[in-house]
């Protein structure tokens, strides 16, 4: 069972004069790597909504961005969707983290970025966000550690991916920012399941890993709770 924090930052959200505006904000997971048919689990989204005539999407994934690449161009990106004068977005989900976490060289290498510095880093960017709107985060896939190393370099491992996804989790849920543990969910789903929704690289979700992630996603219930209220006369 994925595990949810309480939504307590959503249910008072009001209800707006305007289509939901939403911004997705992370790395490759969001900006979609891996999957040339439906670009993506945030593009995949946008285009359900836009036939829905649902809220509007922004994409806004780099690949490779880490937790402080992230925070570095978050209000700005923010501040710049805002679409309708004096309006800003209403929504923000994050994702962002696993390229934080591999070892750098060798599997007994350093991590990427130090863990304590990792965790002051991710509470940084929480409390950054939810001063600009409601907060979602989605979290990490598993990754294929048959395949390393990613680019010869990067050693990714279900342990430090486990260390980084537990402090992202634990600072979500002291702030009361739903977390959607995907690491979790598609553990329980098997490694050869996990394998088969992996691109060759060992890190990406490939088309139907993608299509996977858009399920989770949309049927998540503080998302679901979110944009039927604002739907709602």
């Amino acid at each position: 069972m994925q595990t949810i924090s309480p939504a307590s930052t959503l249910t008072q959200t009001p209800r707006f004069d305007h289509p939901l505006k939403v911004l997705a904000m992370g790395d490759s997971l969001v900006y979609g790597y891996g999957d040339p048919i439906g670009g993506g689990w945030a593009e995949r989204l946008r285009r359900f909504w836009m036939e829905e005539n649902g809220p509007v999407l922004y994409n806004l994934g780099i690949r490779g961005d880490r937790v402080a690449q992230v925070s570095e161009r978050l209000e700005q990106e923010f501040r710049l969707r805002g679409e309708i004068r004096n309006k800003v977005p209403d929504l923000l989900i994050l994702s962002v983290g696993v390229n934080d976490s591999p070892r750098l060289g060798r599997p007994d290498g350093r991590c990427f970025t130090d863990e304590i510095l990792f965790q002051k880093q991710v509470e940084q960017l929480l409390d950054s966000a939810r001063q600009l709107c409601p907060v979602l985060f989605v979290g990490m896939v598993p990754v294929n550690e048959v395949r390393m190393p990613f680019l010869d370099c990067f050693y990714f491992n279900h342990a430090d991916q486990r260390r980084f996804k537990n402090i992202t989790q634990q600072a979500c849920g002291d702030r009361q920012i739903p977390y959607l543990d995907i690491f979790e969910i598609w553990q329980q789903r098997g490694q050869e399941w996990i394998n088969d929704h992996l691109m060759a690289d060992g890190l990406h979700p490939n088309v139907a890993g993608y299509k996977a992630l858009l399920d989770d996603i949309h049927h998540w219930q503080p998302l679901k709770e979110l944009t039927t209220k604002v739907s709602q006369p």
